[in-house]
């Protein structure tokens, strides 16, 4: 076997439409269907291997010309993954499987033009209908996962990606981040006199900023800075947003305060800002809506 070939981690059937098609993922997180599959989606004879692969592009390739389209989808098809299941056997072919929506929506573009189609290529655009309607480009991609097994991996491995992005796991030096206009809007929303920044906060505005930034953030955020920056002795050694990466991390925390500040700012109760912010910036993980030490170096 050529030693290029990599093996399945994950695969299961997939239903669409009333049949069921193997479905893979890869060990570099592509998800995959065979062509054979996708030829069985549509109706097309299932000739499998690089026959199957060049009738399937010949179809595909014969469709852009007629309908003057310029895109890589027959090249795509002409060069399919080949791999072997997750559960052995001989290699197959395949394409990332958003590949068959792109298919799918072709044959429907050809639909809408007449004479474009043949006879039985009209059948694989009503197969084709049935599957865009089941599927979106992205919920494909979800539908896979679950059914493989892949989605708790995905997730982990997604939360670890957008962490990397995020923070950093050594804190940088201080600067400001937070805007006074920030703390003025809770003040002025819980009738408290505003003094200034210098002047010590009331120990609930650390939770404030816990509930209204660190846990609606990003995913996973949250309970990586309470890993990185911990409570010792009733505080914590330096603020969240020193551990915040600058590329990533640093916009997006200011581009989140600016419209929670916003959101404050055209309020008139203390719970209107409370209920607007949770519909427009939902916790990322409900699962985090608990007391937080009432400690004011949380910003």
């Amino acid at each position: 076997m050529n030693s290029n070939i990599v093996k399945a981690t994950h695969e299961a059937l997939l239903p669409i439409g009333g049949i069921r098609i193997p479905c893979f993922v890869l060990p570099d997180g592509t998800r995959v269907l065979t062509q054979r599959g996708m030829q069985t989606t549509t109706g097309m004879g299932t000739s499998g291997g690089t026959s199957g692969a060049h009738r399937l592009a010949q179809t595909v390739e014969n469709l852009e010309l007629k309908l003057s389209l310029s895109n890589d989808l027959s090249a795509r098809i002409r060069k399919p993954l080949i791999f072997t299941p997750a559960h052995g056997g001989r290699p197959a072919y395949g394409n990332e499987a958003t590949t068959l929506i792109d298919y799918c929506e072709m044959l429907l573009k050809a639909r809408d033009v007449k004479g474009v189609l043949t006879e039985a290529q009209e059948r694989w655009a009503i197969a084709a209908d049935i599957v865009i309607r089941a599927f979106a480009k992205v919920g494909i991609i979800a539908v896979i996962d679950e059914v493989t097994g892949y989605q708790e991996i995905r997730d982990r491995n997604e939360l670890e990606k957008i962490l990397d992005r995020y923070l950093r796991d050594e804190y940088a030096k201080w600067s400001k981040r937070f805007p006074d206009e920030f703390y003025k809007q809770i003040f002025r929303l819980r009738h408290w006199q505003w003094r200034g920044m210098k002047v010590n906060r009331p120990s609930a505005v650390a939770h404030y900023t816990t509930d209204f930034v660190w846990s609606r953030l990003a995913p996973g955020v949250l309970e990586k800075l309470e890993v990185l920056n911990p409570v010792e002795d009733g505080r914590r050694k330096v603020r969240h947003h020193q551990f915040l990466t600058e590329d990533v991390g640093h916009p997006a925390l200011q581009s989140h305060l600016a419209g929670i500040t916003a959101i404050m700012r055209g309020s008139t109760t203390w719970e209107n800002a409370r209920r607007m912010i949770q519909r427009s910036y939902p916790k990322v993980n409900t699962t985090l809506d608990i007391p937080f030490p009432d400690d004011d170096q949380t910003d």
